[in-house]
């Protein structure tokens, strides 16, 4: 059965997401785009100039599927900022399981490699992960007026870190095949979090 343009498009982009977390963008090709979608080569050359162009796709494709994973997580419910921050950082343990390219991020693997040789995406990859950041930003203001408005951090700061920590964690979970130490890593961001914002120390969390 032939699939409809829009369909092998969408195809192309879940499989790039797939296949780049697993193997690398290096050592991603075009076939292995192709294989993963199950389409042509065709196919492929009709949406994309390139393995570039279709990852500049895949970049914009995953900031739409995280901006809706994140913006419908139940933490987003909550009235309270402090506890919305905290309930991302928890949000962000719980879905830290299954294969390392299920819940490892697509613009961390992309950056590491190609922040010298392929600037756009290198740029694509910042905004994703800074648009996001600005985000956890947002919240985090919000609990440092409540419960550190003299505090002489920026949110904006912290909320990088977040980001710094969490990719980090990602990093040490390919180095040990498994999600483990990234769960220990972001129970440590909690924990400094917690002193940030002067969550009560008796109901602090040990990681």
């Amino acid at each position: 059965m032939k699939l409809a343009p829009h369909a092998s498009r969408t195809r192309l982009l879940d499989a790039a997401l797939q296949v780049v977390r697993t193997k690398g963008y290096t050592a991603t090709t075009v076939d292995d785009i192709c294989h993963g979608a199950d389409v042509t080569k065709g196919s492929f050359f009709h949406h994309f100039k390139g393995k570039e162009d279709l990852a500049l796709a895949a970049i914009e494709h995953w900031n739409a599927m995280a901006a809706n994973l994140f913006a419908s997580a139940p933490y987003r419910q909550l009235a309270d900022p402090r506890d919305r921050v905290f309930g991302y950082v928890d949000f962000r343990t719980d879905i830290l399981r299954g294969a390392l390219f299920e819940f490892t991020c697509l613009l961390g693997t992309m950056v590491q490699e190609t922040y010298a040789t392929h600037p756009a995406i290198r740029d694509a990859c910042n905004r994703g992960i800074f648009g996001h950041a600005a985000t956890v930003a947002e919240d985090i203001a919000q609990a440092k007026v409540l419960y550190a408005p003299d505090a002489d951090w920026r949110p904006e700061s912290v909320a990088s870190f977040t980001q710094a920590a969490i990719q980090g964690a990602f990093i040490l979970a390919k180095a040990q095949d498994g999600p483990e130490i990234a769960a220990q890593c972001v129970g440590h961001l909690r924990r400094y979090l917690e002193m940030l914002l002067n969550y009560p120390a008796a109901e602090r969390r040990t990681p």
